[in-house]
This record gives C-alpha cells, sequence and structure tokens, in this order.
C-alpha cells in the first residue's frame, strides 16, 4: 500500500524502532511519548543474533555493535560456591552483545528526528473509522491511518482495546538489577545457580558491570528499604566477584521489578482494525530468554514489512498479527518455562542440573545450546523496501 501517516504510542525500544521501520518505507510518523523526556530506565539486556539482525534491517546495526560489548557469560555456569559447572568456549556459540539499556536506546533515539516526537502525551482514548484512527490526548486529537501501540507491559492502549484481557499476572517471580562501576574484563560474564535463585553477571562498555539477581517471591510488591543489602543478604556470601559488584554499585543504581506476562491468558490478536500491539504491549515475557526487548525490534521490521505490498492497513496489520503472534507468544511461553525452572526450589531439579551439566563437555554444551535456541536465534529479517513513487 501506498505510505501514509501513522501514530507510534510509547518512545521505548519498540516504539522507536517501529518509527524507524516505518519512516524508512515511506510513513509519515508521529510519536506519542507520556513522558517528558524520551528515555529508558534500566539497567542491562543483552541482544542475540536475531536482534542484531533486526537492528541491521533499521539500518542502526552498526551504531549499536559499537555501543555494547560482545560476551559469552550465559555459558560460564557457576554454583553459589564458585565451583564451575561449565566455561564458555568462544567460537562454540555465537556471542550475544551486552547493552546498557540507555545505550541502545539512545541509538534508536537518534535516528528518529526530534520534530517526530511529542512527550509529555499521555494517551487518554483511542478510536476509529473505517478509514482513520484517532489518539486523543487529554483535549487534543491526533490522527492517522494506523497506529501502533508499542506502550509497555501496562500498556493503556490494550487496556482500552482489549477491554476483558486480564493485566499480565505475577507467578512468584521477582528481581533486581544493578550496574557495577568495576571492570571485570569482557571474558568475565556468567550465571550463578542454586536451587530457587540465580546471579547474572554481564560487562557493560566503559568499564562497568550489570548484574541480575532472579529469585522466588510470595507476593507482588515486596519491598525493602534498601534494595542493595537486601540483595547483599541474598547472595552476599556467593563467590567472588558477586560481593564485589554489589559493593561497587550505588545504592541509587538498584532496581527491583516483579516479573509479570500474558502466557496464562495470551490475546487472541494483536490487532484492532488500524490498530496495532507492539513488543511488551502485545507480549510480555520474563527476561530469561533476553528476547523482550529483542522480539519488539522482530516485531518493527515485520509490521513495516507487511505494509508495503498490501493493498490497505487493515489487511496489512492481519498479516503482521499473523506472522508475529505464534512466534512471540510461543518464546514468551518458553521464557516463562525457563523462568519457573530457575526459581522453582526443587533441591532434585537442582541437583540434576549440576550432574548433567559437569557430565559434559563444553563444546557438546554449547552445541545443544546452540541448537536449542536456533528456533530463535536463526530468525531472518525481511526486506524493508525504500518507498517509491509509482
Amino acid at each position: 500500500m501506498k505510505p501514509g501517516s501513522a501514530i507510534v504510542i510509547g518512545a521505548g525500544i519498540g516504539g522507536l524502532a517501529a518509527a524507524i521501520a516505518l519512516r524508512r518505507t515511506g510513513w509519515t510518523v508521529t510519536v506519542l511519548e507520556r513522558n517528558r523526556v524520551a528515555g529508558e530506565i534500566g539497567a542491562g539486556m543483552s541482544q542475540g543474533p536475531n536482534a542484531i539482525r533486526a537492528l541491521d534491517a533499521l539500518g542502526v546495526g552498526d551504531r549499536a555493535r559499537a555501543a555494547g560489548t560482545p560476551f559469552f557469560g550465559t555459558a560460564n555456569l557457576r554454583e553459589a560456591s564458585g565451583r564451575y559447572l561449565n566455561r564458555a568456549e568462544p567460537g562454540t556459540v555465537p556471542p550475544l552483545i551486552g547493552f546498557h539499556r540507555a545505550d541502545l536506546h539512545n541509538v534508536l533515539l537518534d535516528a528518529v528526528p526530534t520534530e517526530s516526537i511529542r512527550t509529555g502525551a499521555a494517551v487518554t482514548a483511542i478510536d476509529q473509522t473505517p478509514g482513520r484512527a484517532f489518539v486523543h490526548v487529554g483535549d487534543e486529537t491526533f490522527e492517522a491511518d494506523l497506529v501502533v501501540a508499542a506502550d509497555g507491559v501496562r500498556s493503556t492502549a490494550r487496556r482500552l482495546l482489549w477491554p476483558q484481557t486480564p493485566e499480565p499476572a505475577f507467578w512468584h517471580y521477582t528481581v533486581w538489577r544493578g550496574i557495577a562501576d568495576l571492570d571485570l574484563g569482557p571474558a568475565q560474564g556468567g550465571m550463578t545457580l542454586a536451587k530457587d535463585r540465580y546471579f547474572l553477571t554481564m560487562p557493560l562498555p566503559g568499564g562497568r558491570v550489570y548484574w541480575g539477581l532472579g529469585t522466588r517471591a510470595g507476593t507482588p510488591g515486596e519491598r525493602a528499604d534498601d534494595e542493595r543489602s537486601e540483595v547483599l543478604r541474598r547472595v552476599g556470601d556467593w563467590h567472588d566477584p558477586i560481593p564485589a559488584l554489589l559493593d561497587a554499585t550505588p545504592t541509587e543504581r538498584v532496581l527491583h521489578h516483579d516479573i509479570t506476562d500474558l502466557v496464562r491468558t495470551p490475546l487472541p490478536t494483536y490487532v484492532n482494525g488500524r490498530i496495532a500491539l507492539l513488543g511488551d504491549a502485545a507480549h510480555p515475557m520474563s527476561p530469561d530468554l533476553g528476547q523482550g526487548a529483542g522480539q519488539a525490534l522482530e516485531d518493527a521490521v515485520v509490521l513495516a514489512a507487511s505494509l508495503h505490498d498490501v493493498s490497505d492497513a487493515t489487511a496489512a496489520l492481519a498479516r503482521y498479527d499473523t506472522v508475529r503472534r505464534p512466534r512471540t507468544q510461543w518464546i514468551a511461553k518458553s521464557a516463562h518455562q525457563k523462568g519457573a525452572g530457575y526459581i522453582s526450589g526443587s533441591a532434585a531439579r537442582q541437583r540434576m542440573l549440576v550432574w548433567t551439566t559437569r557430565m559434559m563437555r563444553p563444546a557438546t554444551l554449547a552445541t545443544m545450546t546452540t541448537k536449542a535456541l536456533a528456533r530463535i536465534w536463526d530468525w531472518q529479517p525481511p526486506d524493508l523496501p525504500a518507498y517509491k513513487e509509482l
């Protein structure tokens, strides 16, 4: 179809990626961001090969690589005592790239013209006719040919358009995250496993390390007066460099979030007429496969490609839904299952994990991991052809 006008709700990673993809294919885009500043709150994140290909398709892959650090840390598996269960062998698996979330966000933000982003714009209503879509921000109305809602886990658009859908559910899983000013070198990432918790470390550019503690939780919203002290209480006696990382993390940099998703009540569609959900608004997922932002990037590329050679917006968005919903809901379910295993509290499961991992040669484990992740990592982006007036 001939490119027209689009409104993107949300200037996070998914929303900016959608804006870039649509602009590359000829669309005029307005991004509405409820916050006064289009920024990203968070700590670290890793992106797999599929996400990097999506960034390449958006034309920002090289800048993204320069903002991150390749690492193999999730293959460095240890017990709380420090004993290795497996050591990564570079070259046997594709590297992940670790980012500070704000750094990747800035790469995308720099690719969207400032005048295309409207901040302080909290959406209050959305409606549509057969030919147009309308987004209301207080007394102001924005009109476009289509709307892309990329407004996060607690999506206003999802609540307005799918009012019968439950909010993402808490499943007794909570995560602390932080950034330590401590240079451990690029090979020092890793993951330490216990029966009901794990601790992840990931190198970042600039002599920093991202760390995360995931564990079982009783009820949502439980918070400590001093979250860093709470993390120390839980893992402060684990192997080096975990205590040093926590000591090198300012208290104000420690974030604490409960994990929620829609795995038990997945959406029946990501599309309502001329309006499409994207990223966490459509498929919130746990961090255990490192695919939350990566799937939002994929969504953006597929959405723009779906609009290229279809006669109208509703048919194009229906194609987007057909392509994206099965994949993203399967990945969200797989991440949920993996996370549930990490925090299960089962001593028997932990013993089996330790035994099977230690029995395998590193190369064998790397081969098995690569095969297990092939369905995710092998994704190839569709072309995003530049629009030419016929």
